[in-house]
């Protein structure tokens, strides 16, 4: 039987890269648009970036078009 740790590994990855790009880009958002101040848009190049890092953890090659295609 396949073991189901990669599997758990890539929908945690998964999930944790979709909180961040969509997380970031929201908080960059609030920062600029809304005036909230550069700190929020700070916090959101911050988390735009851990989504750079998070993408490149993925063990399957393929994560980059999965994630384009949601």
């Amino acid at each position: 039987m396949p073991s189901r740790e990669p599997i758990a590994k890539s929908l945690l990855l998964f999930a944790l890269a979709a909180v961040a790009e969509i997380g970031g880009a929201w908080l960059v958002w609030q920062g600029v648009r809304e005036h909230r101040g550069w700190i929020w848009a700070g916090a959101g190049v911050i988390a735009l970036g851990v989504y750079g890092f998070v993408a490149n953890l993925q063990p399957d090659a393929r994560f980059g078009r999965i994630l384009a295609a949601c």
